[in-house]
């Protein structure tokens, strides 16, 4: 028989509830749907943050050229001593068939010298401190013996400090890892925002900086200004011979560049040895302010973090950052500039 009970009516709480759920719902649907879309940044917007990138990627390229620079150092070094631990080994290994030999014609003659027969078959480091066997050997066994203990003494010195800078260099290079993933860090996230833009907007900005460079390098007025040394007209003049070459993270040509190879590679043409990092080629010469620059004279931007050349009224011939090559440009433009540094 059909059952006449009426259906269970749901509870005001479960109401409640349910109604408040819906609510949220609408509510959240609604912003949703008024919710304006995030907006995409614009071209010159995305090449700020990218220039702000490069600029970060150069300091970072520059504690990795310094980094390379003390592991090429460690390794030289390393070299020299390895080189000399072999040769201290082989006169060693000279002086000790010295003695056999002296000791075979004590034999020879009749017997070995008791104290000499101890010295062969053990360890002679401390033979010497032992004064009661010094009566029993002869001056020239004696002269031996000591020049043994200290080629001994010399070679255990030479092993120690080439180890420790095997020490030095193992750390050297795992810091030097480091900073090149930082570099190429820098430069994938720059790529990245750079990809965000449509291929016209990168385009545009890629003639952008060609005309940059073109009118840079053929129509720049130097004005005539004298250079301050010889050495630094020379510099000026081979960096120009390099317009053109592309930017390069750790480049330090003839190929390509980046800002410190650049003005390193100019001055090693005028006969000059500058060091490889802008930390450093700012200890190079004379540190100048910039009413006093001339042509030649080392700049530095950006709390050390870029160098180029003075090249005369107000303009720059530097390797910029990557995507661009050695050009002419003001100083106005390039960034918050520190001080000269003549050379």
């Amino acid at each position: 028989m059909a059952s006449h009970r009426r259906p269970k009516q749901p509870s005001r709480a479960r109401v409640t509830v349910i109604t408040a759920t819906a609510a949220a719902a609408v509510a959240l649907t609604s912003q949703a749907a008024n919710a304006a879309p995030s907006e995409k940044p614009s071209k010159d917007e995305v090449k700020s943050k990218v220039d702000k990138l490069y600029e970060e990627a150069e300091r970072a390229t520059d504690k990795y050229n310094g980094a390379k620079e003390k592991q090429d150092k460690l390794e030289g070094e390393v070299e020299d001593l390895q080189d000399e631990v072999a040769r201290g080994q082989a006169e060693l290994n000279e002086l000790r068939d010295g003695l056999g030999s002296m000791a075979s014609a004590q034999y020879r003659s009749g017997g070995i010298d008791p104290s000499l027969q101890l010295f062969l078959s053990a360890d002679p480091d401390n033979y010497l401190d032992k004064a009661s066997t010094l009566d029993q050997l002869s001056v020239q066994q004696v002269a031996a013996l000591e020049k043994i203990q200290g080629k001994q003494r010399t070679l255990a010195q030479q092993r120690k400090e080439a180890s420790e800078k095997l020490s030095d260099l193992a750390d050297t290079r795992t810091e030097l890892k480091k900073k090149k993933e930082k570099v190429q860090g820098k430069l994938a996230e720059a790529q990245k925002l750079l990809n965000t833009l449509t291929a016209q907007e990168r385009q545009e900005i890629a003639d952008k900086e060609q005309r940059a460079s073109r009118s840079a390098s053929d129509r720049v007025d130097l004005g005539n200004e004298a250079p301050a040394s010889g050495r630094g007209a020379a510099a000026l003049a081979a960096a120009a011979t390099q317009i053109g070459k592309p930017y390069v993270s750790g480049g330090t040509g003839p190929s390509s560049y980046d800002c410190s190879g650049l003005t390193q590679w100019a001055y090693a043409q005028a006969g000059v040895q500058l060091t490889r990092t802008t930390y450093t080629q700012q200890n190079d010469g004379t540190k100048i302010g910039q009413s006093q620059l001339a042509p030649g004279d080392l700049v530095f931007f950006n709390s050390l973090g870029h160098v180029g050349l003075y090249a005369g009224n107000g303009q720059v011939l530097h390797a910029p950052y990557p995507g661009t090559s050695v050009r002419y440009e003001s100083m106005s433009t390039i960034g918050s500039f520190q001080f000269g540094v003549r050379v």
